[in-house]
């Protein structure tokens, strides 16, 4: 019978799991997030409060009516898991013919399956359970990588976010799982699909900005010869059209585009085509910037930054300081892998292993020390050299029960006791609605304003 059925499994492109579970690996794993979506469970308005927005459950004992609500996530779950194993390419459908406008709706969803990822680990190693809560935060994790597949900033920005949550889930619950299970978190966070990066993102971002908006100005030309003062009244349309109420409130606090741009281009369309050259080489630019290591990175994105504060130069001085805020999140998302894998090391080899796992952005390992909390040993923490987000990056790995604290960033060591909903970094924990908010529920590629909710 066996003989029968492996080459069936080989041609049809499936594969058995560890529980013995028959499954194909040959389907697009973004139709098996969307079919994730649709069964996800419909919670009413006071369970969703309860698991993602009344109560912090750090630390915490999990009551049953927790374990009723994330059970209900299994069917999503199993293909979340399934996605995590396919061996083609995710694609996620996208038609970016709307340029900046185009709208990215499985970003919100996707963070929202980590953030229950998170809770059903929680509750999973509450139970004993430490198999099944590794398999969720893996399958998360693939789906971080899986996210920035479209290759936009924001889909990148994305992945961290989630990648972030999975990390972090597990220092907060370090203590929880055993050396095996460890193990294979970090061996699985090694095969995950490949992640993207911002210095990849570049093309993608030029080609659904700058070359839309080119191609859009020529057509408003070609269709209105001799009539220049129309050509700009329809450019203003495209700009309003991408301005979108969340991006004026993130950016009120700088001078109107708009304006800006008329001003440097003298009122005319040849002009507003000049300062479109102007921003397709700062994106040449750019994409050599963004691919260099931390230390020589800094120092020419300064000097690159000084450059583009111009008044004659509205679309770089604007837009392009983004792109230093997301480079310095993606240094700091790289320091937390990192030192998840330095933890376990440790954990699994004492020093040694420690000393085996170099800071991403420092000259050798992390800095390590024991963690005391209110008079009582609680874990170690690791620290980096890197301090690019305003603050240390620091991460405690919890080794003993206790009152809650926060294990990452800059609250990190505080007693947690008050609701982390309101942070503004890649572990804030937004519920679904929350996230859903911005743009009607979707994420848009532009970057205009787009890395203030991220």
């Amino acid at each position: 019978m066996k003989s029968v059925v492996l080459p069936l499994l080989i041609l049809t492109g499936a594969m058995v799991s560890a529980r013995g579970q028959q499954f194909r690996t040959d389907i697009n794993p973004a139709l098996l997030y969307y079919q994730a979506v649709i069964v996800a469970p419909d919670l009413s308005k006071a369970d969703r409060d309860f698991l993602y927005n009344t109560n912090d459950w750090r630390g915490q004992k999990l009551p049953e009516r927790f374990g009723e609500l994330v059970a209900q996530y299994a069917n999503q779950f199993r293909l979340v898991r399934q996605a995590a194993h396919a061996t083609v390419p995710c694609d996620w459908g996208i038609d970016r013919s709307a340029g900046p406008a185009t709208l990215l709706p499985q970003l919100a969803r996707n963070k929202s399956v980590a953030q229950a990822a998170r809770l059903r680990a929680m509750w999973d190693l509450q139970q004993g359970r430490p198999a099944e809560a590794c398999d969720d935060l893996l399958a998360a994790f693939a789906l971080a990588s899986n996210t920035s597949r479209d290759g936009t900033a924001i889909s990148v920005l994305v992945q961290f976010a989630i990648e972030n949550i999975v990390l972090f889930t597990v220092a907060e619950n370090f203590h929880r799982f055993s050396p095996e299970t460890l193990r294979q978190l970090v061996d699985g966070f090694e095969a995950a699909p490949a992640r993207g990066t911002m210095a990849a993102c570049i093309p993608s971002e030029k080609s659904v900005f700058h070359d839309w908006m080119l191609r859009k100005i020529l057509e408003l030309q070609k269709d209105n010869p001799g009539n220049d003062a129309k050509v700009m009244a329809g450019i203003h349309e495209l700009f309003a059209g991408f301005e979108g109420a969340d991006e004026r409130q993130t950016n009120q606090a700088q001078p109107n585009l708009w304006e800006q741009v008329t001003q440097a281009v003298g009122g005319t369309s040849k002009g507003v085509i000049k300062l479109m050259s102007e921003r397709e080489r700062a994106y040449q630019r750019l994409a050599l910037l963004m691919a260099l290591p931390h230390g020589e990175y800094e120092d020419q994105m300064k000097r690159f930054s000084a450059e583009m504060q111009k008044p004659s130069s509205p679309f770089v001085s604007q837009t392009f300081p983004a792109w230093e805020k997301s480079r310095q999140k993606e240094f700091a998302t790289l320091v937390a892998l990192a030192m998840v894998r330095a933890a376990v090391e440790y954990k699994l080899h004492g020093e040694p292993g420690l000393k085996s796992v170099t800071d991403p952005c420092g000259r050798g390992p992390f800095a390590f020390q024991r963690f005391v909390f209110e008079g009582v040993d609680r874990g170690f923490q690791l620290k980096s050299a890197y301090d690019g987000l305003g603050y240390p990056e620091v991460v405690i790995f919890v080794e003993k029960e206790g009152p809650p604290i926060f294990c990452d960033r800059e609250e990190c060591g505080q007693g947690s006791l008050k609701s982390s909903h309101g942070r503004d970094d890649a572990t804030a924990l937004w519920s679904p609605s929350q996230i859903g908010k911005r743009l009607g529920g979707a994420f848009r590629v532009g970057l205009l304003g787009s890395f203030g909710y991220i």
